[in-house]
């Protein structure tokens, strides 16, 4: 009896040690299959794409002839009218999505199904956002915020023409937050309405009222940012980097220059109405800058206005005023500019050159420029591949 016990025991002991084994061995495997990722195509070569990724760098897949490729519009939101295309049909600089095969082999995982926005669809996409953003957006810096109402409330534009907008959000409303240190809107994450805070930067796009005081928001895009003034103390122009001493504070910031960073000099002259706007002394006889940023006569010999006979706006001023490189920056001129949130190194999200006659009145400026930097709109790939 003891001895059929015995081995009774050893043979479960035995089946139990082959499960344990087998549900390792099962474990293993899947902790080293490799996982989806997305981001934007940098090379093809051969039968093997090249993917940035939004988080963690390059990432190389082989694109077996077995593989499913998809490719979607930019505001898809689902499979449903996804276009079957080639190998051939990618190109560089299309987004991509791509499910790696579990089962691959080889050093270089492979895909079993990849699915792809075309990249001139993505820069028409973004191009139609920019415009409804413009077109139905506002923005301002953020005065206060009642989550439980949803309501929030920001102070838009500056000087003279400054104006409180009240902000409505609900179940509906899509809210997502700049990512620390980004300037990216692809970066931006969603984030609920407690994240949102007075002094923040915010926009929002949906219905307005008639007098562009109310909004029911259907997206919000929100941040911390820093306002500087002052004056370049060094230009590394090799090295995208500038050095700016902060007149307020009088404390010295690294600034760096990428290529998303927006960059515009103010001519004297439109400095000189801005300043006098924001001060409030601007008549709508005074000039407004056209298309190309000059100040014009128009008809019967006056100069012309705003919209209607109205002073300029000095966001719509701002717009039109020139972009310039950083080589065009000198070492010794005054500087505005909205940068990322930071304790002495920054990235500039917009930075304007010409701005002496601006700092004479620095109350009236300080938020010329905050209600003007934010870029709405979203990545028309974000989340399409999702």
């Amino acid at each position: 009896m003891k001895r059929k016990m015995k081995n009774r025991f050893l043979s479960v002991a035995a089946r139990w040690t082959a499960i344990s084994a087998l549900l390792a061995g099962v474990a293993l495997t899947q902790a080293q299959a490799p996982k989806p990722f997305q981001g934007t195509i940098t090379a093809i070569s051969g039968s093997t794409l090249s993917v940035k990724t939004d988080a963690d760098g390059v990432h190389q897949v082989d694109v077996p002839s077995t593989a499913t490729i998809l490719r979607i519009a930019p505001d898809a939101k689902n499979l449903s009218a996804a276009e079957k295309i080639q190998f051939s049909d990618l190109a560089v600089g299309d987004r991509a999505s791509v499910k790696p095969d579990p089962n691959g082999t080889g050093s270089t995982p492979q895909a079993l199904r990849i699915i792809a926005i075309k990249h001139s669809d993505i820069v028409a996409k973004q191009q139609k956002d920019r415009e409804d953003w413009q077109r139905r957006g506002v923005g301002g810096l953020v005065k206060s915020v009642d989550p439980a109402s949803g309501v929030i409330v920001v102070s838009s534009g500056a000087g003279a023409a400054a104006k409180a907008i009240t902000v409505h959000t609900s179940k509906t409303t899509v809210l997502k937050r700049y990512a620390p240190a980004s300037v990216n809107y692809d970066e931006a994450l969603p984030a609920s309405i407690d994240a949102i805070h007075a002094g923040d930067q915010l926009r929002a796009r949906g219905e307005k009222n008639a007098d562009g005081t109310e909004i029911a928001a259907e997206d919000v895009i929100s941040g911390s940012f820093l306002n500087i003034a002052g004056t370049i103390t060094s230009l590394d122009a090799a090295g995208s980097t500038l050095t700016v001493k902060d007149l307020a504070t009088k404390k010295q910031f690294a600034i760096h220059v990428t290529a998303e960073s927006q960059l515009r000099r103010l001519p004297d002259r439109m400095a000189t109405i801005l300043a006098m706007r924001l001060k409030g002394s601007v008549s709508s006889s005074q000039g407004a800058p056209n298309s190309s940023g000059q100040f014009g006569v128009g008809p019967g010999g006056g100069q012309r206005g705003g919209v209607g006979g109205q002073a300029p706006d000095p966001q719509q001023m701002l717009s039109r005023a020139p972009a310039i490189q950083l080589t065009d920056l000198q070492k010794g001129e005054a500087v505005m500019l909205v940068a990322t949130d930071g304790a002495t190194q920054v990235t500039a999200i917009t930075l304007l050159a010409g701005v002496e006659p601006l700092l004479e009145a620095p109350a009236a400026s300080q938020n010329l420029l905050s209600n003007w930097s934010m870029n709405g709109g979203a990545s028309a790939a974000e989340a399409a591949v999702q």
